[in-house]
């Protein structure tokens, strides 16, 4: 797979990178994390951002501290988070209605396929999936090594 492929990391992954509580999964998703920043490669989109805002903040045990996930936020400004819009909106209905995704989870991909992006990491989705040109992968499951492989 060419080093220019993107990857749209969904928000269960940022949250997984800052969850203690599996130190095997967290470090996979670190693994991930570190190598999409080497890449340059890593996208999302502010859905995701705001999310991870929520379940880091909310969720986690110990939370994460509010400071330190708005930094988080602002460090990932650098992979161009997508912005919704009407068309996005639109391709989210098309998932939604042909793969039977919720509506959030057919947000993330329809934000995936408007960044040309090819892999999709999310710990929510199904490993494997497939959804038109975007193929999620479980970070749990597979290592950053596949961004070296050829599409299948």
């Amino acid at each position: 797979m060419p080093a220019e492929t993107k990857v749209f990391v969904d928000a269960s992954v940022l949250v997984r990178a800052e969850d203690g509580s599996d130190a095997d999964r967290q470090a996979r998703a670190l693994a991930w994390l570190a190598a999409l920043w080497q890449r340059r490669c890593g996208r999302l989109s502010v859905q995701v951002l705001n999310e991870f805002y929520v379940k880091a903040t909310r969720q986690l045990q110990p939370p994460l501290m509010q400071g330190d996930a708005r930094a988080e936020m602002r460090r990932y400004q650098h992979w161009q988070p997508w912005q919704q819009d009407a068309a996005t909106f639109e391709a989210a209905f098309a998932v939604e209605a042909r793969y039977g995704l919720g509506y959030w989870d057919s947000l993330v991909v329809a934000a995936a396929q408007a960044q040309g992006c090819r892999l999709l990491l999310s710990e929510a989705l199904p490993h494997g999936q497939r959804f038109d040109g975007v193929q999620v992968l479980n970070p749990a499951l597979v290592g950053p090594e596949r961004l070296d492989q050829r599409d299948e």
